[in-house]
């Protein structure tokens, strides 16, 4: 598949759906991505929580950025191909291939505004999946917490990785 590109796939929906279904991987995994680049206690020295979190961070904004531009970039192509279409349509009623041309395009408008939905649905799972599993840079403040406490990642955090205290009965 081509890398992503601000036209990429807006002809042709099944490309387009298939462009982000690949692009959302990294939100498809989040959790996987979590357990495997946030340190456990055994490792909590040797590699570097803070940056680890703000790289996923990092790249859980750009995934979604990079996506919702595509969206809107598609949405504005097709707008422009069904306000075309429309035009020569006033000038030739008659012609039933214009017409289905127009229908066609108007659905495939309508599908590509639904995935602004979709997209809304997928970044708040990934923000949500992030605010309850990553556990980070606890080995300063576990000696302050109370039993059944653990920090967490709240999500999105404006600036990096903040960490909040969340009870183990809240969760």
């Amino acid at each position: 598949m081509a890398a992503p590109g601000a036209a990429a796939g807006c002809e042709d929906f099944a490309e387009f759906q298939e462009l982000l279904r690949v692009m959302r991987t990294i939100d498809d995994r989040i959790v996987h991505e979590l357990n495997t680049t946030i340190p456990t206690a055994s490792f909590v020295g040797k590699i570097d929580a803070s940056q680890t979190c703000k790289e996923l961070y990092q790249s859980l904004m750009d995934a979604h950025t990079s996506r919702e531009r595509i969206i809107k970039s598609c949405i504005a192509q097709t707008s422009s191909v069904v306000k075309t279409l429309r035009e020569e349509r006033e000038k030739a009623q008659e012609d039933v291939a214009l017409l289905k041309q127009l229908r066609k395009e108007q659905t495939k408008l309508k599908l590509m505004q639904s995935e602004l939905n979709v997209e809304e649905v997928v970044n708040d799972r990934s923000w949500k999946a992030s605010a309850s599993l990553m556990i980070t840079d606890y080995q300063d403040y576990e000696p302050a917490l109370s039993e059944g406490e653990h920090l967490v990642l709240c999500s999105p955090p404006a600036s990096g990785c903040k960490l909040w205290i969340q009870s183990q009965e809240r969760r």
